[in-house]
C-alpha cells in the first residue's frame, strides 16, 4: 500500500459510529479505526461506503473525550474483513487537530505508536 498521508500515522484501537450526511439515509455504520493522523483516518468497515462522500463521525480519544469530525472518503481497498478506507478530515478545527497530536505524543511515550 502506498502511504500518501502527509502527516504521521498513529494506531488508535477504537471503534466509532458514523453516518452519511447527504440527508437520504442517515444510516449509522460501525468502523474499526486502523490509524489516525492530523489530516485523516484509516479504518475497516464491512459496509460499502462511497468514495467522495462526507460522513459524520465521533472519535473517542484515550481520555474518553469525543471529537466530532466530518470525514470525506478518499480511498477504498478490499480488506480481509471487509473494506479498508482512507478518509480526510473536513473542516476540523485547530483545537481538535491539536488533541490528535497530543494523543500521538502520549502514544509514542507509552511505546504504543508506529
Amino acid at each position: 500500500m502506498n502511504d500518501r498521508r502527509r502527516n504521521k500515522r498513529t494506531n488508535m484501537p477504537s471503534k466509532l459510529v458514523m453516518k452519511r450526511l447527504d440527508g437520504n439515509t442517515g444510516k449509522e455504520v460501525t468502523i474499526n479505526i486502523l490509524d489516525v493522523s492530523k489530516s485523516g483516518i484509516g479504518f475497516e468497515c464491512g459496509e460499502v461506503l462511497q468514495i467522495g462522500e462526507v460522513y459524520e463521525a465521533h472519535l473517542t480519544l484515550w481520555t474518553h473525550e469525543v471529537l466530532h469530525a466530518l470525514l470525506r472518503i478518499v480511498r477504498i481497498e478490499m480488506g480481509t474483513g471487509g473494506y479498508d478506507y482512507g478518509a480526510v478530515f473536513v473542516g476540523m478545527g485547530e483545537a481538535e487537530l491539536s488533541r490528535i497530536e497530543t494523543y500521538q505524543t502520549v502514544s509514542e511515550l507509552n511505546g504504543d505508536g508506529n
